[in-house]
């Protein structure tokens, strides 16, 4: 196996977990459509779906679903589990208080 290639077969039991990045916001109403994952809005624009993913079938079916939404699919990679909550909360964006002129 090559250095940059993922072996998805060592346990099949154990869900992998996977960064799945598409350029684009993800709107949150569709949270409930990729059951499972954290969806995250970053800084430069594009969406981090992030979570465990049982098997090579179920990945495919987010693949599908990401191309059915007609977005651009920028980088799916494999993580260590201990990786995910950190990676979220770097890279998670707050939702911006609107700014009112006083007048």
């Amino acid at each position: 196996m090559m250095p940059n290639e993922i072996d998805l077969g060592s346990d099949p039991d154990v869900p992998k977990v996977f960064h799945i990045r598409i350029k684009g916001h993800l709107g949150q109403q569709w949270a409930g459509w990729f059951d499972g994952l954290t969806i995250v809005l970053e800084e430069d624009g594009n969406t981090l779906l992030s979570g465990p993913v049982i098997d090579q079938s179920a990945l495919h079916g987010i693949l599908k679903k990401i191309r059915d939404l007609g977005m651009p699919l920028l980088a799916v990679n494999q993580v260590e589990p201990k990786h995910v909550e950190m990676k979220i909360s770097t890279n998670s964006i707050k939702p911006k208080r609107s700014k009112r002129r006083k007048k």
